[in-house]
């Protein structure tokens, strides 16, 4: 591979319900182990264009930002993939009209909105009863030519997905109520699309790592809507559907050589 890339992708995975759809994507992973590393890496491969790319996977220890950016860090020191791919769940800002349940999220920029300020009520306009919140958000952008590529494949008669492209809202608590999507993130950039707790972990060290960088690419299915309503119900469908699109965008889509 060119600029020393020793693997095609590395597919990063938070819970096991999307470990399980990406390693049913392919029948024959092999688990391989590093020295001095206690993280468990599964290995497989698949064919294009007559040359053998090989893929990697792995599931964070914990939810979280933190374990993203560690996982994310040794996978690239190790493995020198091409790109590293987040493929999961997370929750839709919109309605049903809008977005459906298992409708695919692929964010051109990523924002964490739980950076700022704990103030008094009369310091901001983000109120939660007597709590003040005064924002400190920061972005990070996934590369144009992935965004044109998913962009490229919306409404493809081979792509049995529906994609949303947009801002996805990072924070490092799992949220199950309207007020905070309202408040903290929709009143912030209003046109995000969904929220999760690791994208941006993942896509600010793919980028500020040492060479050869691997591009970033989220991709997140939507499994509730970060509402009082929010259940399990859906997850394993969306797992389903972002593991899927991961799969089409890897063996049709993306540049590989």
């Amino acid at each position: 591979m060119e600029n020393n890339y020793q693997c095609t992708a590395f597919i990063i995975t938070a819970v096991e319900i999307e470990t399980n759809s990406i390693k049913s994507l392919y029948n024959d992973w092999k688990k391989i182990s590093v020295e001095g590393d206690s993280q468990v890496y599964y290995e497989t491969f698949f064919e294009k264009d007559g040359k053998r790319q090989r893929i990697i996977t792995a599931q964070q220890s914990v939810m979280g930002m933190t374990a993203a950016t560690v996982l994310t860090m040794k996978a690239i020191e190790t493995f020198k993939p091409r790109y590293v791919i987040m493929s999961g769940i997370a929750a839709g800002t919109g309605d049903e009209a809008k977005q459906i349940y298992g409708d695919v999220i692929v964010p051109d920029v990523i924002w964490d909105y739980s950076t700022g300020k704990f103030v008094g009520p009369d310091e901001t306009e983000i109120r939660f009863g007597d709590i003040g919140f005064l924002p400190r958000p920061r972005s990070v952008y996934i590369d144009k030519e992935i965004v044109d590529i998913v962009k490229d494949t919306m409404g493809r008669e081979d792509n049995e997905f529906h994609v949303h492209i947009g801002p996805l809202a990072c924070g490092s608590s799992v949220v199950a109520n309207r007020a905070v999507v309202e408040k903290q993130v929709l009143s912030l950039f209003p046109h995000t699309v969904g929220l999760d707790m690791e994208s941006y972990s993942v896509a600010f060290t793919c980028q500020n790592c040492k060479a050869p960088q691997p591009t970033a690419i989220i991709i997140k299915s939507i499994c509730d809507f970060a509402d009082s309503e929010k259940s399990d119900q859906y997850q394993k469908f969306a797992a389903y559907t972002s593991s899927g699109y991961t799969k089409y965008l890897l063996e049709n889509q993306l540049p590989l050589e």
